[in-house]
């Protein structure tokens, strides 16, 4: 709206032009117009949600976050009890939090200091997984069997 005005106006010089804004002089009287140029806010970032409709951004990162799968974890659990050797011991490491000496083995996850480590021990997303663990492991003879690919040999339906 602001611009059809001064297309009208035969008269007036443009003092200053920023990102987003612009001073303008009409017959010696100065006035600011704000043109909004793009969707995007100034000096205030993006917009919340403003990545939820990026396909390629989506596809990049769905597993940045993920937890590990139960079947991972009871794989740990199983080989430190084999190798005696407790799967939540890590060397130092200034890349992790705290440093790599406060991990949840349960979960897969470290934490910055032992107070944050027994208050994730109270969560209840620890004891749901901690349950889930509790579970017998998902083998591939399972998933076979539940697809209709048994190998057990079954008597003729026929018999001579």
């Amino acid at each position: 709206s602001s611009e059809e005005q001064l297309h009208g106006i035969k008269e007036y010089h443009l003092l200053y032009f920023g990102s987003n804004s612009a001073a303008i002089c009409i017959h010696s009287k100065q006035y600011i117009v704000i043109f909004t140029m793009g969707t995007a806010l100034s000096g205030r970032g993006r917009r919340k949600g403003g990545r939820n409709k990026i396909k390629k951004y989506k596809r990049a990162t769905w597993l940045g976050r993920r937890a590990k799968d139960t079947d991972q974890i009871q794989d740990e659990i199983e080989k430190s009890e084999v190798t005696g050797v407790p799967a939540d011991k890590f060397e130092y490491d200034d890349e992790l939090p705290g440093g790599g000496q406060f991990f949840c083995v349960e979960t897969g996850k470290h934490f910055a200091d032992a107070k944050a480590l027994a208050d994730h021990k109270k969560s209840r997303y620890y004891k749901r997984r901690c349950k889930g663990l509790k579970e017998e492991k998902y083998t591939q003879a399972e998933a076979e069997k539940a697809a209709g690919m048994s190998k057990e040999i079954l008597p003729p339906a026929h018999a001579k």
